[in-house]
């Protein structure tokens, strides 16, 4: 695929954006995107199976971030055919998860509907020289013609960045594998499907300890499934998973080797006046996050995002409705099955802020002490040179501002499904179909970051010049 990428800034007070953009085919369509610790990297899976990883250059101005350029590409996972339940498993990655650094090399776990593979990505500029049994192109020599002993030497050579698979995690699940973590000991993950959580050393391929069962005797008795599970970032005892009822449970593996009895569940009771067709539906848990601090739970439903406070089981702490305003499209969007689509949520650094995704390319931010929310659009037609980002607007009656939005004109085909944020600092990734943007908060005349608030004056946007290509 040919990538190219466009910058967007303006001096002293505003914020930044850069914006892959990737041809268009349904291969290249971005199906997970992850920041590893430092923030020096980021990493993208998408429908074709392949990933490409991204590092931010050193900045070369107090005023200009540095760009985040490809780094590697790599095929990650390719189609399959499982022949005993003609299944066709799909390439497509489903998660990356960043191992933390502890070599100049990079590890990662990518993972497709069936198979997890650790990948190494290292650097390599100097290559050796000079072999007795082989001549420079790598073929065996005539060993009668040795008649002299050298000793190898290493000689410098361009840069080149390789990837290759160190270990393949197969076999393993029965349904899809939906969620992949990394826990905080540094030598077990944890790979959930619809049913099962299997605990993974990363050392050994060959087997996994089942922690958590819920599939029933009698299928027809089955009344949820896991949607998606994660390792607490502190305690390498603790980890979180949800279900498509809408409860959260935590579990403590101290307790038991098996998890199937819960520690906390966190839940909401349901209003009846408000009990309806699409209740359980909408209630649906599709991505959970620890707080940094490791003391709060973020879950995203279909329409609202929660902050739980771990010693509070009973109600969330905090609920902010990301688009309460499409209660009334619910009947079609069941038609078109939008309604079945899983929103991603993320933290920023400090924990401070919320941020998850919406339908027609918008994304909702959410400021926890000041209360305040903004929808803002990525889009490349709104990122155009010199065009100004505005805060949009979603109404559901008659327009107040031109720059209002109906509800009636939203595109459901637009949806921001993946997001991440920069573990340091306010740097966002928001992936909208074969679109990976990345935008940057302001910054100040004396090139520092603002505090991480969101501003209720539309910030400007303003195109680099001549922007790279790849």
């Amino acid at each position: 695929s040919e990538h190219a990428c466009a910058g967007f800034y303006q001096n002293k007070k505003t914020f930044f954006s850069f914006f892959f953009i990737l041809v268009c085919d349904p291969a290249d369509v971005i199906s997970t995107v992850e920041f590893n610790q430092t923030g020096e990297f980021l990493a993208t899976g998408d429908k074709g199976g392949r990933v490409v990883i991204f590092q931010r250059e050193p900045q070369s101005h107090r005023h200009f971030i540095g760009e985040y350029n490809v780094y590697s590409t790599f095929q990650s996972h390719e189609p399959e055919f499982d022949y005993l339940k003609s299944l066709e498993i799909e390439e497509r990655i489903n998660k990356i998860r960043w191992l933390p650094l502890h070599n100049p090399a990079h590890f990662l776990l990518a993972t497709n509907d069936k198979t997890i593979k650790l990948w190494k990505v290292s650097e390599r500029d100097k290559r050796a020289e000079g072999y007795n049994l082989r001549d420079e192109e790598g073929r065996l020599k005539d060993l009668s013609t040795v008649t002299t002993l050298q000793v190898p030497v290493l000689r410098p050579m361009d840069l080149l960045v390789e990837a290759s698979p160190r270990r393949v995690f197969a076999n393993a699940h029965a349904y899809h594998i939906n969620s992949i973590s990394v826990n905080s000991d540094c030598e077990t993950y944890l790979s959930a499907d619809d049913l099962r959580i299997n605990l993974w050393n990363l050392n050994i391929t060959d087997r996994s300890f089942n922690i958590v069962d819920l599939k029933p005797e009698n299928m027809e008795d089955l009344s949820e499934v896991i949607t998606v599970a994660e390792f607490h970032p502190h305690h390498c005892h603790l980890l979180a998973f949800s279900s498509s009822t809408g409860t959260t449970r935590l579990c403590d593996m101290r307790a038991s080797a098996l998890c199937d009895q819960h520690a906390k569940l966190f839940e909401e009771a349901a209003d009846p006046s408000h009990r309806s067709f699409f209740s359980e539906i909408v209630s649906s848990v599709s991505d959970v996050k620890f707080s940094h601090s490791g003391r709060y739970l973020l879950t995203r439903d279909y329409l609202t995002v929660k902050v739980w406070d771990l010693n509070m089981e009973n109600k969330p702490v905090e609920t902010y409705q990301v688009h309460d305003y499409l209660r009334t499209k619910l009947c079609s969007l069941y038609e078109s099955d939008c309604i079945f689509d899983k929103f991603e949520c993320a933290w920023n650094g400090t924990d401070s802020v919320i941020m998850t995704g919406a339908y027609n390319n918008y994304f909702r931010m959410f400021d926890r002490a000041s209360l305040r929310d903004v929808t803002l659009e990525a889009s490349r037609e709104v990122c155009k040179r010199r065009a100004v980002l505005q805060p949009r607007r979603v109404c559901v009656g008659k327009k107040q501002k031109e720059t209002d939005v109906s509800v009636d004109s939203l595109d459901f085909r637009k949806k921001i499904l993946h997001t991440a944020w920069h573990p340091k600092e306010n740097i966002i990734a928001i992936a909208a179909s074969n679109n990976l943007y990345i935008f940057q908060d302001r910054l100040t005349p004396n090139g520092h970051h603002n505090t991480p608030e969101i501003q209720s004056a539309p910030p400007k946007w303003q195109t680099q010049p001549n922007p790279p290509t790849y």
